[in-house]
């Protein structure tokens, strides 16, 4: 059984270097699995040459927050074309193990439950499907449950509104006397580095993104392991 952890790809080095450890420490927590990173675009190896090379069944594991063109189309397009002997699990999702991840991060970045006067912006990439940015929305409630916080609202980088100027308004208009940004994106690349742009400029603090961590790995796994007995139950 092979593991083919696919990531969108970008030109920027720093986006596959994360897919890359990410798939080190699935190796570490299985040394068993065969676990393959591929690329959908901008970066190599590209995912139609991983599934020429597969011995055997696969699965493809998106690794992708949001269920939206990329794992609905994009993928499943690639993986036809292909012929082999391969299936798609789901995304990773609003995975309450990456929204702890997400917690560490702003914890590294200074920001503690108990902010009273903080307020958190999510952002993420928007998508043209309105239910998956209203799961993306989700995070940042989930986020802002047991805290002190002003608020947490989500913002989008790309795509639809709000945006991050317009989250940054809203929050400081219901009383947030700082802000930190909260990346929901899994590497850095040139949107990040745009949101950081904006954020220096404006003087809001910004965590790092989900990164390379135990937790994001083992929600990949999650999702192989959900594929593997949904087939074996068919």
């Amino acid at each position: 059984m092979t593991l083919i952890l696919t990531a969108h790809g970008s030109v920027d080095p720093r986006s596959a270097a994360v897919t890359h450890a990410v798939a080190g420490r699935i190796r570490r927590l299985r040394p068993w699995l065969d676990v393959r990173p591929a690329f959908l675009e901008k970066a190599a190896p590209s995912l139609g040459d991983v599934l020429a090379g597969v011995p055997g069944h696969g699965i493809v594991v998106p690794f992708l927050l949001a269920d939206a063109y990329h794992a609905r189309i994009d993928l499943p397009a690639v993986i036809e074309a292909s012929g082999a002997n391969v299936v798609q699990a789901e995304v990773l999702g609003q995975d309450l193990s990456l929204l702890s991840v997400l917690r560490q991060r702003l914890a590294e970045s200074g920001v503690s439950p108990d902010d009273d006067g903080l307020g958190v912006i999510v952002v993420a990439v928007g998508s043209s499907s309105a239910t998956a940015n209203a799961h993306t929305a989700a995070v940042a409630q989930t986020l802002h449950a047991g805290t002190r916080w002003v608020g947490a609202e989500v913002a989008f980088a790309t795509g639809p509104y709000p945006s991050v100027h317009d989250t940054a308004q809203l929050l400081r208009a219901q009383g947030a006397r700082r802000l930190v940004i909260a990346p929901w994106f899994l590497a850095h690349g040139r949107i990040t580095d745009r949101v950081a742009d904006y954020a220096g400029a404006h003087g809001i603090s910004m965590a790092e993104p989900l990164g390379s961590h135990n937790l994001v790995a083992a929600t990949v796994l999650d999702r192989f392991d959900a594929r593997t007995t949904a087939d074996i139950a068919a």
